[in-house]
């Protein structure tokens, strides 16, 4: 756990000491308690355990569902009203460039009138380079609490803004693949790529409406804080079309390659049916001449062997010729 308080309109942040057996439970309640009307606090957990956040939320006065989809973590973006307090659910996201996989995670921002909590679970923490932004433009923490969830929410969209780069950057590759000369099956890796992305889109897409109401004056929300949460939201409107555009050409590369192994296989079967038609020429004299009868033409001819050898080679040559010239060899 880790809490800091937000003096208006310094900026300034005062670290609570968390290091204790409690996890700094008992310190941040102490200090909650004494917070002046130009402070705000923000709680900071990471995969807190259920009693951690029980006791902290009772303090809070968070409601028990909101603590509950807060220690679950299997929550889609959304954001729920609980009288006094706001809770917003953000999925997280990161690209793993040497496994090409989209991992997920998830936050649980909950602001109050003199507080925001952070719940974090997952291997990304935004919630250090947001309070890091926070304490190089101190000024953004005049929004108090809202502030939080601005510079949370920017951070978390700008992570979806370079996953979806990187993305695109492995469909480019994997189309370059499809369409070379080369007759790789790449079925299964097309498959993992576009998981990847509806993985990706599940992330994006249902955050838009969420961050929607934001991007307009509200009764409970200082007025100037809403053109930031306006470019989070345009930022945001344009990874979701990224993401829409990734996932629909990556159906059209699965398509494309599809067609491609078709091709394949007719022009295989071209080729095995072109080589059947040559050899049955020298099959069918062959077995003419194969019979067990005693009164056949040609049989006591000098030349009838070098002639039954010459019409299977002229028929034979005659048939790859054709074969060729039509493309089938």
């Amino acid at each position: 756990m880790e809490c800091v308080i937000y003096r208006h309109p310094t900026g300034e942040g005062e670290k609570i000491d968390c290091r204790q057996e409690d996890g700094g439970c008992q310190a941040t309640l102490d200090r909650l308690a004494a917070l002046k009307p130009d402070e705000f606090a923000w709680i900071r957990m990471d995969e807190p355990r259920p009693d951690e956040l029980q006791r902290l939320g009772e303090h809070l006065k968070l409601h028990p569902l909101a603590i509950e989809d807060a220690v679950q973590a299997h929550q889609r973006p959304k954001q729920e009203r609980y009288g006094d307090l706001l809770a917003v659910a953000v999925k997280t996201l990161w690209f793993v460039e040497r496994s090409a996989d989209v991992e997920t995670g998830e936050v649980m921002v909950f602001l109050g009138p003199s507080f925001a909590l952070t719940v974090r679970h997952g291997a990304l923490d935004p919630t250090t380079e947001a309070a890091d932004r926070l304490a190089a433009e101190p000024q953004m923490t005049r929004f108090g609490p809202v502030s939080v969830l601005h510079a949370v929410t920017d951070v978390i969209v700008d992570a979806y803004a370079q996953a979806a780069a990187q993305v695109r950057a492995d469909l480019t590759e994997l189309e370059r693949c499809v369409f070379s000369p080369a007759r790789d099956d790449l079925t299964e890796r097309i498959y993992s790529l576009k998981r990847e992305v509806v993985e990706f889109r599940d992330a994006v897409q249902p955050l838009v409406p969420v961050m929607h109401p934001f991007t307009a004056p509200r009764e409970d929300w200082p007025r100037e804080a809403v053109p930031y949460f306006r470019d989070v939201a345009d930022h945001l409107t344009r990874t979701d079309t990224e993401v829409r555009a990734l996932d629909d050409l990556l159906g059209s590369v699965l398509d494309a390659h599809l067609a491609k192994v078709g091709t394949w296989q007719n022009d295989d079967m071209r080729r095995i049916s072109a080589w059947a038609a040559i050899l049955a020429i020298p099959t069918m004299v062959a077995g003419v001449y194969g019979m067990n009868f005693a009164h056949m033409p040609e049989l006591d001819w000098r030349y009838g062997y070098p002639c039954a050898l010459a019409l299977m080679a002229l028929g034979s040559g005659l048939l790859y010729r054709a074969f060729r010239r039509n493309g089938w060899l």
